[in-house]
């Protein structure tokens, strides 16, 4: 049985929920990835697909989109979890970076580093 759970945060649509404690540093998910092509990533910026991808850099990839429950995690500037690009398994994975307790919900910076303030393509929430 899996460490997570979706559901609505009465907020801003669904979130990754933990359903057991998970410590500091301990994987959370481990994401396979759908590779797009600089040029195909014109495509897909009007479709909903623009609201769920990571940025991929490597090998002419310029996006990424994460399988699993890694594509559902919710943005803040105060993440209880961070991701790593793992270019070569093409995987993101994701990791507690504080404790997070039972049926807290999972968020991480979508900036790709925790403490990076920068403005993002929605008004952040929290």
């Amino acid at each position: 049985m899996g460490l997570i759970y979706t559901k609505d945060t009465k907020k801003y649509g669904r979130g990754v929920y933990s359903k057991s404690d998970i410590r500091a540093g301990q994987v959370i998910e481990i994401s396979p990835v759908i590779l797009f092509l600089k040029e195909e990533s014109e495509y897909i910026k009007d479709t909903i697909i623009s609201s769920y991808w990571f940025n991929w850099q490597a090998n002419n990839f310029d996006s990424a989109l994460a399988l699993g429950y890694g594509s559902l995690f919710n943005h803040s500037y105060t993440p209880n979890a961070v991701f790593y690009n793992n270019y070569d398994s093409l995987e993101i994975i994701f990791y507690a970076l504080s404790n997070i307790k039972a049926n807290e919900e999972i968020v991480i910076n979508y900036n790709g580093n925790s403490t990076d303030k920068s403005f993002l393509w929605f008004d952040v929430i929290n």
